[in-house]
C-alpha cells in the first residue's frame, strides 16, 4: 500500500517549516504510527513509511529543494506519470549540474564538444641563489603522453578515417531521463569526440598518444624565489585523439646559500671583524653573487651588530628595473689567543683607559654604583 500524499502534508508542518520543525514533527508521528505501536494494522504500517520517506526527503536540502520545485517527479526514474519504485537519489548531483551548471565550469554554458584537454604537469627544480640573481637556462627531460606521429594524434590508423559516432549522433553527448530531469553527459562510446575510429592506430591503440621522454630547456629570468612559478605552454599531457595540451608548470626552490639569506631582494649576510677593525676602522671586501667585488668600509668605531647597508647590490628585480640592498651585520669578534707581545700591548693599553674610549660601559658603571649607593 502507498501513500501518495504531500511530503509536508505527512509530517504535518508548513513547507517552509526549519529542520528542528521537521525534526520534531517526524519524531512524534513515527513513535504514533510504528508498527510496534500498531501491531497488524496494515494503514499505520503504511504511513509509518510514508513518514519515513517524507523525512528523508526534506531533511536533505538538495532533495527537499527539487521537491519543492517539481514534487514526487524530481524523483521518479519513469519521470511525471512514470513507472518505478521509490525515489532514487543516486544522480542528484548530476541534475543540479544540468540545471545550474558544473560548480566548476559554472554558468551553465554549453561545454565544448570533444575530448578533454591534456593533464597539466608539476616539475620540481631546485637552483642555486646564483642562477636566481643572473638567470640562466636548463635543460629537463619529462615523461609525458605525447602525441602520436604515426596518426598525429588522431588514434587511426594512416590512411584511415573516421565515422560518426553511433551512440551520439556526433554530438559528443547523450542524453538519459533522470526523474523529472533530462541530463546531459559525455558520450561513453566516443568520449566526447562525436566520431569513433574504424581502424586504430597500431602504434597508439587509439588513444592517439604514447609515452615518451622529452627534454625541454627551461629560461629562468633574474630575480625568481622561492616558490616562483614557470609556465610553459602545451608542454603538458597531450589531449586524447588530438585534444590540445595541458601545460607544464615549473616550481622553482632555491638551495641554502652558505654566505648570503635573501628576504625578497634584500641580500643579508654577516661578516666578523677584529676588535682592532672595529675600534679604528678599515675595509672589508664581500664578493657579489655575480662574481663582482663589494668593497665596505668599516666606520671606526662600530659597534658589534650594527647593520651597513650597500645600496643596489641586492637580488634584481623579477621582471623589472634595479637591485634590492645588500645588507651586512657586523659581528666584533674578542680575540681568544694572544701572544705574549700582543697581550703586554693590551695592558698598557688598559693603563691609559680613562672610561671616554667606553662612553657606553662608563655609563652603564655609573648608574650601577648609584644603584650601589642608593642600597646603602
Amino acid at each position: 500500500m502507498s501513500l501518495d500524499i504531500d511530503y509536508y502534508e505527512l509530517l504535518e508542518v508548513q513547507r517552509g517549516a526549519d529542520d528542528a520543525t521537521l525534526k520534531a514533527s517526524y519524531r512524534k508521528l513515527a513513535m504514533q504510527y510504528h508498527p510496534d505501536r500498531n501491531p497488524g494494522d496494515a494503514k499505520a504500517e503504511a504511513r509509518f513509511k510514508a513518514i519515513n520517506e517524507a523525512y528523508d526527503c526534506l531533511k536533505d536540502p538538495q532533495k527537499r529543494a527539487a521537491y519543492d520545485r517539481f514534487g514526487k517527479a524530481a524523483f521518479q526514474g519513469g519521470g511525471p506519470g512514470g513507472g518505478g519504485g521509490g525515489a532514487d537519489f543516486g544522480d542528484i548531483g548530476d541534475i543540479f549540474e544540468s540545471i545550474f551548471g558544473s560548480a566548476f565550469g559554472g554558468g551553465g554554458g554549453q561545454r565544448q564538444r570533444g575530448p578533454a584537454r591534456g593533464a597539466d604537469l608539476r616539475y620540481d627544480m631546485e637552483i642555486t641563489l646564483e642562477d636566481a640573481f643572473t638567470g640562466c637556462t636548463r635543460d629537463i627531460q619529462v615523461d609525458v603522453a605525447a602525441r602520436c606521429e604515426p596518426c598525429d594524434g588522431r588514434g587511426a590508423k594512416p590512411g584511415t578515417g573516421t565515422r560518426r559516432c553511433p551512440t551520439c549522433g556526433g554530438a559528443g553527448k547523450v542524453r538519459a531521463q533522470q526523474g523529472f530531469f533530462m541530463v546531459e553527459r559525455t558520450c561513453p562510446t566516443c568520449q566526447g569526440a562525436g566520431e569513433v575510429i574504424e581502424d586504430p592506430c597500431s602504434n597508439c591503440g587509439g588513444d592517439g598518444r604514447v609515452e615518451k621522454r622529452k627534454t625541454l630547456t627551461v629560461s629562468i629570468p633574474a630575480g625568481v624565489d622561492e616558490g616562483t612559478r614557470i609556465r610553459l605552454s602545451g608542454e603538458g599531457e597531450a589531449g586524447a585523439r588530438g585534444a590540445a595540451p595541458g601545460d607544464l608548470y615549473i616550481f622553482l626552490h632555491l638551495k641554502r646559500h652558505a654566505l648570503f639569506e635573501r628576504e625578497g631582494t634584500t641580500l643579508f649576510t654577516r661578516a666578523p671583524i677584529s676588535f682592532t677593525t672595529a675600534a679604528l676602522g678599515g675595509d672589508i671586501a664581500i664578493p657579489g653573487l655575480d662574481g663582482s667585488r663589494h668593497d665596505i668600509r668599516i666606520p671606526a668605531g662600530i659597534q658589534s651588530g650594527k647593520q651597513l647597508r650597500h645600496r643596489g647590490a641586492g637580488m634584481p628585480v623579477l621582471n623589472g628595473r634595479g637591485h634590492g640592498d645588500l645588507v651586512i651585520q657586523i659581528d666584533v669578534e674578542t680575540p681568544t689567543k694572544l701572544t705574549s707581545e700582543q697581550r703586554d700591548l693590551l695592558e698598557a693599553f688598559r693603563k691609559t683607559e680613562t672610561g671616554e674610549e667606553c662612553p657606553q660601559s662608563r655609563g652603564f658603571f655609573d648608574r650601577l654604583k648609584g644603584m650601589w649607593e642608593d642600597l646603602t
